[in-house]
């Protein structure tokens, strides 16, 4: 809290009580950035750096990039204002989830739409993850996916 006293002055606590905050034991990631094309790259290479930093395989690491990306281009697309990816490494499972803002409505293709260009995403993050889960808010969209780590457990290189 900030008062109006001296900056050089120590804070003093005003509760008798001590507050225990829980321990993150698995890695944990999260990543705003605003909903605009140009970002989705950044999403990217934020993917594969954290990734490699926590020692996942290549092979895994190459599938989280890519639902990472089909995910942040969908929000890019249909959503507003941010886009915001979280994810999580747990017993061998890595969690990615993007949300986005913006009134979820159901897509139309527009006129002309050509479906061997457009449209394949979710289909790639389905065949790819073990599970996925879209929420609908009244002002958000968010995708959850689970993706099983298949090259062996993180820290190993195959």
């Amino acid at each position: 809290m900030f008062s109006s006293g001296d900056v050089n002055t120590p804070a003093r606590s005003t509760s008798t009580s001590t507050v225990r905050c829980p321990r993150l034991t698995s890695p944990r990631a999260l990543l705003a950035l605003p909903s605009q094309g140009e970002w989705v790259g950044a999403a990217r290479r934020f993917t594969a750096d954290l990734l490699r930093s926590w020692k996942v395989a290549d092979e895994d690491r190459e599938s989280a990039v890519l639902i990472v990306d089909e995910l942040t281009v969908n929000a890019v697309q249909h959503g507003h204002a941010d886009t915001t990816l979280v994810m999580a490494l747990e017993d061998g499972v890595l969690l990615i989830a993007v949300s986005d803002t913006g009134a979820c409505v159901p897509h139309r293709p527009p006129e002309g739409f050509d479906p061997d260009e457009h449209g394949r995403g979710t289909g790639i993050v389905r065949f790819l993850a073990q599970g996925m889960d879209v929420s609908l808010g009244e002002h958000s969209c968010r995708v959850d996916v689970a993706l099983k780590l298949t090259a062996g457990e993180p820290g190993s290189r195959r």
